[in-house]
């Protein structure tokens, strides 16, 4: 998400130092204040951005880099006619209120001029010790210690204004909405951006691009759900209220503006005007899991089933193999996307067989980032960000059949048993663990 917000703010990500995966602080070498503070109006992972000013593994690590941090630097924020206050954050440890104290007093050798205002401070300087991610096993001493300048905060509260819970349209897989701004902000979603989801359900995704700005539009082959007919989600609900729908999700947030449509179509199926319409396509396809995976078919095909909408309409559905609809959907984004247009969608994933090779490619894009969200001990998703590099030609139209990564995918269209076998599994463990 970092990465991805940096490009969108004009810069490029480099780490000052290795990458500790285990500590929640990270080193960034950015090269305006002005790029950090837009970098934390999109986050939802990053909880704040400091100017670094100095760095250690013990105490007299920092204050000896503080010590080095250039004067002229620190003089503007230190001046008598301003106001300050001395923030203390520990990670996995909890001090008193004398060992905070006596921490700041030992700063006293950093020439603040100010007034001490702990209300509405003009600057606010934080410590930042981390002790490690092991609950049951605290140091005495931090392993590494900070100390900056606060400059912004992320959008974690988000997380909670834009919750499920609260959302006036939700479905079975409604996406959360965490996950869902992560997504937009992989997508490098901005304003007037035109943001499509080819297999829209509920319109969680849209929500999120919505908010950052971008006309947004989608699809799906579920003609009550577009629609909000049918059953309700909703615990002690039986019906959908006339009200439930896209449109009204929206409208919830005042979002309503930004809404272009939803379309009752197939994905499988050509519907668009040939050429570059999307600036990100950002989607969570069924895994046959909670939705099932279809596509329209014809009486000459194989019939799955016949299924009758409240409001008759009829059409018949047939099997829709999972990688199948990676593959359509990647061509789909080859064709359809802007250059330098991104995809962003999820890939359900047995972890037992999981290779690299078995990610889905296309000549037209690039495998920008793979991220794994555990699902179980043995089924994982992966939250796969391609880009759009070359132009789509017509000989790229089937180049996925000819690469050798379209059969290793094949495995996982079994995705559905494979995943249930694995909870038979564990219930069974957990009876027998019950009769001893």
């Amino acid at each position: 998400e970092i990465t991805s917000l940096l490009s969108l703010c004009g810069g490029k990500f480099s780490g000052e130092q290795e990458i500790r995966v285990n500590s929640p602080f990270w080193i960034l070498n950015i090269p305006s204040e002005e790029m950090a503070r837009g970098l934390m109006k999109r986050t939802v992972c990053a909880k704040s951005i400091f100017e670094l000013w100095g760095h250690g593994r013990s105490e007299g690590e920092l204050y000896a880099s503080l010590e080095n941090y250039p004067v002229d630097k620190m003089l503007p924020y230190l001046q008598s006619d301003s106001t300050y206050k001395v923030h203390i954050h520990t990670f996995n440890k909890t001090l008193t209120q004398a060992q905070k104290i006596k921490k700041i007093d030992a700063l006293e050798f950093l020439p603040f001029k100010g007034k001490v205002n702990l209300k509405n401070p003009e600057h606010i300087f934080w410590i930042l010790e981390d002790y490690g991610t092991n609950p049951n096993n605290v140091p005495e001493e931090p392993f590494h210690l900070y100390f900056g300048r606060w400059i912004a905060d992320g959008q974690r509260e988000l997380i909670e204004s834009y919750s499920v819970k609260k959302r006036h349209f939700i479905g079975n897989t409604s996406m959360d909405a965490c996950l869902s701004f992560i997504m937009a902000n992989h997508g490098r979603v901005k304003p007037n951006d035109v943001v499509y989801d080819p297999f829209v359900g509920t319109g969680g995704l849209l929500i999120s691009s919505a908010h950052f700005g971008a006309y947004v539009c989608g699809t799906d082959i579920d003609y009550n759900t577009i629609h909000g007919l049918g059953k309700a989600s909703r615990k002690n609900q039986k019906w959908r209220g006339p009200d439930e729908n896209i449109r009204a999700n929206l409208r919830q947030y005042g979002l309503e503006k930004y809404y272009l449509d939803a379309l009752v179509a197939d994905s499988s199926r050509p519907i668009w005007r040939k050429g570059m319409l999307f600036d990100a396509i950002i989607t969570d396809p069924p895994y046959g899991i909670r939705e099932a995976t279809r596509r329209t078919g014809s009486q000459k095909e194989t019939v799955k089933s016949v299924e009758r909408s409240t409001e008759n309409h009829i059409f018949v559905s047939s099997n829709y193999h999972l990688s199948d609809i990676f593959f359509d959907l990647l061509k789909f984004a080859a064709e359809h996307l802007v250059m330098g247009g991104r995809l962003v969608y999820w890939l359900p994933i047995y972890r037992p067989e999981y290779t690299e090779e078995i990610i889905p490619s296309h000549p037209c894009l690039k495998l920008i980032s793979n991220c794994e969200q555990m699902l179980s001990s043995h089924t994982s998703r992966r939250l796969i960000t391609m880009e759009k590099v070359k132009e789509f030609k017509d000989q790229d139209e089937n180049s996925h059949l000819l690469d050798g990564q379209y059969m290793p995918y094949r495995g996982h269209n079994s995705f559905r048993e494979k995943y249930f076998s694995g909870v038979t599994k564990r219930i069974a463990k957990e009876e027998k663990d019950n009769q001893k």
